[in-house]
C-alpha cells in the first residue's frame, strides 16, 4: 500500500479513499508476484489481510495545542529554529493533561449551552431531493465506513419528516436514525415583533425539511442492528478562553485558547486583547484601600456627568440596571458591581495612580488615561488578568507565570530551568481585604453561581458594553482561573449573556473537576487584619437600633471609631444626598 502511494498520495490516501488505496495495493502485490518477489500464496494472504490503519498523531498537539504552540514560539524566538528542530531538545512543561482535558470539555459544553440559548441558525445547506442519496454516499465515503461514537458530532442529511409522529429520519453515512421533536425545543427563532420564541414545544416540521444537511450527535441505539436516536446539534460560532495558574508556584496548568484549534490557531488566552469590564474593578478597589479607603467607607451612588468640550462629548455613566442607590458601602459597591461608585473612587484617587498600580499587579497592555478604565475599558489579555488576580490570592506577591519548567539538549545539558520568581507588589493586608470582598461577590453578588463549588472562593464577573465580552476571574487557595467568552468579531452575545451567565458556569464546572477529591483549604488571614462589627447602612459602629449588622475586616487602626447616630439624631436622607450631588 505504501509503495502505491507516491504516484498520487491524495488520490490513493487510505484515510480518505480506502477502496482506491486497496485497489492500488492489489496492483502492487500483483506486480511483485509477476516479478517473482513473492509467491501467489503470499500475494493472496496479503490481499486478504485486514489492515488497521492509524493516522499519525501528535499527542501534545491533540491534547494541548495552544499550550504546545505557545511553548514552540518561545523556544524558537529564544534559541532559533535550528536548535528547536535539530538539537533533540527535551522540553518539560507545567501543563497538567487531566486538567487540560477538563478545561477543554467545559469550554465546549459551556459554549454549546450558550449557543443553544440563542436558537437554531438553520441547516448547513439544503440538498435537492434528487441529490440526497448521492450526498449520503459521499458522507459515508468521507467517514471511511467508521462506526458512530456517542456524544461526537457528525454531518447528516434529513431523509424524511413525519409530522404525525413529530420526528425526522436522518442518515449519517451508512447509519440511519431519528430526531424526536421533543428534543429540539431549543431550535427556535425569535419573533421580535411579538416578543416570544417560536417553536417552544418542538415541532419538527418548523425546524427540519427533507434535504437539510445538519449536524447531529448520536445518543443511543434504539433498534438493532443500527438505528440511532440522534439529537440536532450545531457548532457554536462563539469563542472562549480558559487559563489556570497554580497560585503558589505560578505554574500554568491549563490553557484553552479557543473552542477548536484545528479551525483557528489564534490563542485567545494570550494573543487577544479584550475589555475586561467589571473584572478590572478589584484593581481600582485595591488601589483605593491602599489610599485610605476601607470596606466600610461610604460613597454616594448618584448621577454624575462628564463633559469633554474639545470632542463635544458628554458621558453619563450609569449602573447595569440603570438605577442609583445613594449612600453605598465600598463593599456593596464591589459585591454588586456598581459602576458609578467605582468611577467616583477612581476620580478621587487618581487615574495615573491606578495605571501605575495596575502595572505593579502585572497588567502590561496599554491602559487608557481616562475615567472609563474604572469600568474596564482598556483591553487586556486573559493571562494578564489571571496573573493580576493571583496577586490577591498570594497575599500581595506577583508570581511570574511558568509554562516551561526545564529544557534539556540531547547531551543532557540543561539549557534553562524555571525558578520561583516572587515579588511583593502590594501589602498583604490589602490583598486579603480584596479577597474577603471578592468572597462576598460569590456569596451575595454577581458571582453567585459559583457558590455551588462549596469551597472558599473569591471572584468577579465582567461584562462589557452591548454584551460583547463576558468574564469570570476567580480563585481558591490553590488555583487562580479566568474564563473569557465572546465573538472574535465583536458583536452582542445575546440577551442576558453576562459574565455571570456565560463565563461563570464554565469556570465553576472546570474548578469542580480539578478540585474533585482534593482537601478543602481556606484563605489565610495575615497579621495586621482585624475584624469588627459595623452598621451595614452607615459603615459606622453599630448601636442597638441598627437594623443590619455586618462583620467586616479592616487593616489595624482603620476600624471606625464613631457610632451610628440614633434615630433621634438628625440624619441626612438618601433623597438629600441626591439633591446635594445634583
Amino acid at each position: 500500500m505504501i509503495a502505491g502511494l507516491p504516484q498520487a498520495p491524495s488520490k490513493y490516501s487510505p484515510f480518505r479513499h480506502p477502496e482506491r488505496a486497496q485497489q492500488r495495493q492489489i496492483y502492487v502485490l500483483n506486480q511483485m508476484k509477476d516479478g517473482g518477489f513473492i509467491t501467489n500464496l503470499q500475494a493472496t494472504e496479503a490481499m486478504n489481510r485486514k489492515l488497521d490503519i492509524k493516522p499519525r498523531k501528535n499527542w501534545f498537539i491533540e491534547r494541548v495545542p495552544c499550550y504546545t504552540e505557545y511553548v514552540r514560539r518561545y523556544v524558537e524566538d529564544k534559541y532559533g529554529k535550528d536548535v528547536l528542530y535539530e538539537e533533540g531538545l527535551k522540553i518539560y512543561t507545567a501543563v497538567n493533561i487531566e486538567m487540560q482535558k477538563i478545561g477543554r470539555k467545559q469550554v465546549v459544553f459551556g459554549l454549546k449551552e450558550l449557543d443553544k440559548r440563542q436558537g437554531y441558525r438553520g441547516p448547513l445547506k439544503r440538498m435537492p431531493a434528487l441529490k440526497v442519496e448521492a450526498f449520503s454516499r459521499k458522507i459515508a465515503e468521507d467517514m471511511n465506513h467508521s462506526s458512530l461514537q456517542k456524544e461526537s458530532m457528525y454531518k447528516g442529511v434529513v431523509l424524511a419528516v413525519n409530522d404525525e409522529n413529530n420526528l425526522a429520519t436522518v442518515r449519517v453515512g451508512n447509519h440511519q436514525g431519528i430526531i424526536q421533536g421533543e428534543t429540539i425545543s431549543w431550535a427556535r427563532k425569535p419573533n421580535v415583533e411579538k416578543g416570544y420564541w417560536e417553536n417552544k414545544v418542538g415541532h419538527i416540521k418548523k425546524v427540519l425539511k427533507v434535504g437539510d444537511v445538519i449536524s447531529v450527535t448520536p445518543k443511543e441505539k434504539i433498534v438493532k442492528p443500527d438505528v440511532w436516536r440522534f439529537e440536532l446539534d450545531q457548532e457554536p460560532d462563539i469563542q472562549a478562553a480558559l487559563l489556570c495558574i497554580e497560585a503558589e508556584t505560578g505554574h500554568v496548568k491549563t490553557m484553552i485558547g479557543g473552542i477548536d484549534y484545528l479551525e483557528s490557531q489564534f490563542n485567545r488566552a494570550t494573543q487577544s486583547r479584550r475589555q475586561p469590564g467589571s473584572a478590572f474593578k478589584p484593581v481600582i478597589f485595591a488601589g483605593a484601600i491602599d489610599k485610605g479607603y476601607t470596606a466600610a467607607s461610604i460613597i454616594i451612588d448618584s448621577p454624575i456627568i462628564f463633559e469633554d468640550e474639545e470632542r463635544d462629548f458628554i458621558w453619563k455613566p450609569k449602573n447595569y440596571n440603570e438605577k442609583f442607590y445613594g449612600p453605598t458601602l465600598l463593599r456593596t459597591a464591589l459585591v454588586k458591581s456598581r459602576n458609578v461608585v467605582t468611577i467616583k473612587i477612581l476620580q478621587d484617587i487618581g487615574i495615573d495612580y491606578i495605571i501605575d498600580y495596575a502595572r505593579k499587579l502585572g497588567v502590561k497592555s496599554d491602559i487608557n488615561r481616562d475615567l472609563s478604565i474604572a469600568l474596564g475599558s482598556s483591553g487586556t489579555s486573559l493571562l494578564e488578568m489571571v496573573n493580576t488576580y493571583s496577586v490577591f490570592s498570594n497575599l500581595g506577591y506577583l508570581v511570574e507565570p511558568v509554562f516551561i519548567t526545564k529544557i534539556v539538549d540531547r547531551y543532557g545539558n540543561i539549557l534553562e530551568q524555571s525558578e520561583l520568581k516572587r515579588k511583593k507588589v502590594i501589602d498583604m493586608t490589602t490583598a486579603y481585604i480584596i479577597t474577603h470582598l471578592l468572597e462576598g461577590v460569590v456569596k451575595s453578588g454577581t458571582g453567585w453561581r459559583v457558590k455551588e463549588l462549596q469551597r472558599p472562593v473569591a471572584g468577579k464577573t465582567g461584562t462589557t458594553n452591548n454584551l460583547f465580552d463576558a468574564w469570570f476571574l476567580g480563585y481558591t487557595p490553590r488555583y487562580t482561573t479566568g474564563v473569557w467568552v465572546g465573538f472574535d468579531q465583536e458583536r452582542p452575545m445575546g440577551k442576558g449573556e453576562t459574565g455571570s451567565r456565560a463565563a461563570a458556569p464554565i469556570w465553576l464546572h472546570y474548578m469542580q473537576g480539578i478540585l474533585k477529591g482534593k482537601s478543602v483549604r481556606t484563605f489565610n488571614v495575615p497579621e495586621g487584619v482585624v475584624f469588627a462589627k459595623i452598621d451595614a447602612t452607615t459603615g459606622l459602629l453599630p448601636i442597638e437600633e441598627s437594623q443590619e449588622v455586618a462583620f467586616e475586616c479592616f487593616k489595624e487602626g482603620t476600624v471606625p471609631t464613631e457610632y451610628t447616630p440614633s434615630s433621634s439624631t438628625e440624619v441626612i436622607t438618601k433623597d438629600d444626598f441626591f439633591k446635594e450631588e445634583i
